[in-house]
């Protein structure tokens, strides 16, 4: 059985315990996918943003169990979201005469 198949199964169950014994309605999800740098960025503010958007804390620094509080250290961005230098872009190879 795929990861996606026991996914939506665990997923598809506690949907239909949670509308049916508490009356409670879990939103859906969608799947978005980090293609760039800027991408990347965006998605990066989007969660920082969303503890000040639930009035958990007035600054997205504030709240201890995000990325961006700063007594935690990160692991840098995946190698193909790092920007690329203008000088790897231009130029010659070393091998020409």
């Amino acid at each position: 059985m795929t990861i996606e198949r026991v996914t939506q199964l665990i997923k598809g169950g506690f949907a239909y315990r949670a509308d049916g014994e508490l009356g409670f309605h879990p939103k859906g999800f969608s799947e978005t996918r980090v293609f760039d740098a800027n991408s990347f960025a965006n998605h990066v503010e989007y969660i920082h943003s969303n503890t000040v958007t639930r009035h958990l804390v007035g600054q997205a620094e504030h709240y201890r169990y995000s990325s961006v509080y700063q007594g935690f250290e990160l692991d840098s961005p995946p190698q193909r979201l790092k920007p690329v230098q203008l000088e790897q872009l231009c130029g010659t190879s070393e091998g020409v005469p």
